[in-house]
Protein backbone atom coordinates (compact mmCIF):
# COMPACT_ATOMS: atom_id res chain seq x y z
CA UNK A 1 0.00 0.00 0.00
CA UNK A 2 1.33 3.42 -0.97
CA UNK A 3 1.42 6.07 1.67
CA UNK A 4 0.49 9.60 0.78
CA UNK A 5 2.73 12.14 2.48
CA UNK A 6 1.40 15.63 2.83
CA UNK A 7 3.92 18.27 1.94
CA UNK A 8 4.98 20.68 4.62
CA UNK A 9 2.98 23.86 4.47
CA UNK A 10 4.38 27.26 5.29
CA UNK A 11 2.89 30.66 5.95
CA UNK A 12 4.06 33.76 4.12
CA UNK A 13 2.81 37.26 4.90
CA UNK A 14 2.10 39.17 1.70
CA UNK A 15 4.37 42.22 1.39
CA UNK A 16 1.61 44.13 -0.40
CA UNK A 17 -1.60 43.55 1.60
CA UNK A 18 -0.23 41.83 4.75
CA UNK A 19 -2.48 38.78 4.29
CA UNK A 20 -1.20 35.51 5.69
CA UNK A 21 -0.93 32.95 2.89
CA UNK A 22 -0.54 29.23 3.56
CA UNK A 23 1.03 27.18 0.79
CA UNK A 24 2.97 23.93 0.32
CA UNK A 25 6.70 24.54 0.73
CA UNK A 26 7.45 23.06 -2.69
CA UNK A 27 5.37 25.87 -4.26
CA UNK A 28 7.82 28.54 -3.08
CA UNK A 29 9.82 28.33 -6.30
CA UNK A 30 6.68 28.57 -8.50
CA UNK A 31 6.38 32.36 -8.10
CA UNK A 32 3.30 32.12 -5.86
CA UNK A 33 0.80 34.97 -5.74
CA UNK A 34 -1.34 36.25 -2.91
CA UNK A 35 -4.90 34.97 -3.26
CA UNK A 36 -6.25 38.23 -1.82
CA UNK A 37 -4.42 40.96 -3.78
CA UNK A 38 -3.10 38.68 -6.60
CA UNK A 39 0.39 40.21 -6.46
CA UNK A 40 3.57 38.09 -6.23
CA UNK A 41 4.51 36.97 -2.72
CA UNK A 42 8.21 37.31 -3.63
CA UNK A 43 9.53 40.12 -5.81
CA UNK A 44 13.28 39.85 -5.22
CA UNK A 45 13.08 43.10 -3.24
CA UNK A 46 12.83 43.68 0.50
CA UNK A 47 9.37 44.47 1.82
CA UNK A 48 8.75 47.64 3.83
CA UNK A 49 7.84 47.12 7.46
CA UNK A 50 5.93 49.65 9.52
CA UNK A 51 4.94 49.71 13.16
CA UNK A 52 1.48 48.52 12.05
CA UNK A 53 2.64 45.40 10.14
CA UNK A 54 5.96 44.58 11.85
CA UNK A 55 4.60 42.05 14.35
CA UNK A 56 2.49 40.25 11.77
CA UNK A 57 5.48 39.68 9.49
CA UNK A 58 7.64 38.76 12.47
CA UNK A 59 5.32 36.21 14.07
CA UNK A 60 3.10 34.83 11.30
CA UNK A 61 5.63 34.06 8.59
CA UNK A 62 7.30 30.64 8.66
CA UNK A 63 10.42 31.70 6.75
CA UNK A 64 13.35 33.33 8.53
CA UNK A 65 12.96 37.12 8.33
CA UNK A 66 16.00 39.34 7.73
CA UNK A 67 15.29 42.96 8.71
CA UNK A 68 17.51 45.90 7.75
CA UNK A 69 17.01 48.75 10.25
CA UNK A 70 18.04 51.87 8.34
CA UNK A 71 17.35 55.61 7.85
CA UNK A 72 17.32 57.81 4.75
CA UNK A 73 19.97 60.18 6.19
CA UNK A 74 22.44 57.34 6.88
CA UNK A 75 25.22 57.18 4.27
CA UNK A 76 26.25 53.57 4.98
CA UNK A 77 22.56 52.53 4.87
CA UNK A 78 22.13 54.11 1.45
CA UNK A 79 25.40 52.56 0.24
CA UNK A 80 24.32 49.08 1.42
CA UNK A 81 20.77 49.26 -0.03
CA UNK A 82 21.60 47.91 -3.52
CA UNK A 83 23.66 45.08 -1.99
CA UNK A 84 20.81 44.20 0.36
CA UNK A 85 18.37 44.14 -2.56
CA UNK A 86 20.74 41.95 -4.59
CA UNK A 87 20.97 39.57 -1.62
CA UNK A 88 17.18 39.41 -1.40
CA UNK A 89 16.98 38.66 -5.11
CA UNK A 90 19.47 35.78 -4.74
CA UNK A 91 18.16 34.20 -1.54
CA UNK A 92 14.38 34.58 -1.83
CA UNK A 93 12.20 32.56 -1.36
CA UNK A 94 14.40 30.63 1.08
CA UNK A 95 14.23 33.69 3.36
CA UNK A 96 12.09 36.82 3.65
CA UNK A 97 13.87 40.20 3.44
CA UNK A 98 12.48 43.43 4.87
CA UNK A 99 13.50 46.98 5.68
CA UNK A 100 12.41 49.12 8.63
CA UNK A 101 12.94 52.87 8.35
CA UNK A 102 14.00 53.91 11.86
CA UNK A 103 13.29 57.59 11.16
CA UNK A 104 9.67 57.08 10.07
CA UNK A 105 8.98 54.02 12.24
CA UNK A 106 11.02 54.37 15.46
CA UNK A 107 8.98 51.93 17.62
CA UNK A 108 10.33 48.62 16.19
CA UNK A 109 13.90 49.94 16.36
CA UNK A 110 13.37 51.00 19.97
CA UNK A 111 11.90 47.65 20.90
CA UNK A 112 14.98 45.86 19.54
CA UNK A 113 17.40 48.35 21.08
CA UNK A 114 18.89 49.47 17.75
CA UNK A 115 21.76 51.81 18.63
CA UNK A 116 23.53 52.11 15.28
CA UNK A 117 22.43 51.72 11.70
CA UNK A 118 22.47 49.87 9.50
CA UNK A 119 21.72 46.95 11.77
CA UNK A 120 20.49 43.63 10.41
CA UNK A 121 18.54 41.19 12.55
CA UNK A 122 17.52 37.68 11.52
CA UNK A 123 14.33 36.43 13.16
CA UNK A 124 12.94 32.91 13.20
CA UNK A 125 9.51 32.14 14.70
CA UNK A 126 9.36 35.68 16.09
CA UNK A 127 12.66 35.42 17.95
CA UNK A 128 15.97 37.13 17.19
CA UNK A 129 18.60 34.57 16.18
CA UNK A 130 21.39 36.84 14.88
CA UNK A 131 22.36 40.51 14.67
CA UNK A 132 24.99 42.39 12.67
CA UNK A 133 25.71 46.12 12.64
CA UNK A 134 27.48 47.92 9.82
CA UNK A 135 27.22 47.96 6.05
CA UNK A 136 28.18 44.90 4.00
CA UNK A 137 28.39 44.10 0.31
CA UNK A 138 26.40 41.32 -1.35
CA UNK A 139 28.97 38.57 -0.79
CA UNK A 140 29.35 39.56 2.88
CA UNK A 141 25.58 39.64 3.34
CA UNK A 142 25.09 36.24 1.72
CA UNK A 143 27.93 34.71 3.74
CA UNK A 144 26.57 36.15 7.02
CA UNK A 145 22.93 35.18 6.37
CA UNK A 146 23.85 31.66 5.29
CA UNK A 147 25.97 31.22 8.42
CA UNK A 148 23.05 31.98 10.74
CA UNK A 149 20.04 30.31 9.10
Amino acid sequence: MERCFMSESIEVVCGHCDSVVRLPSERLKDSPRCPKCHLPLFTGKPIELTEANFDKHLTRGTLPLVVDFWAPWCGPCIAMAPFYEATAKQLEPKLRFAKSNTQDEPAPAGRYNIRSIPTLIVFRAGKEIARQSGAMDTSGLIRWVNSVV
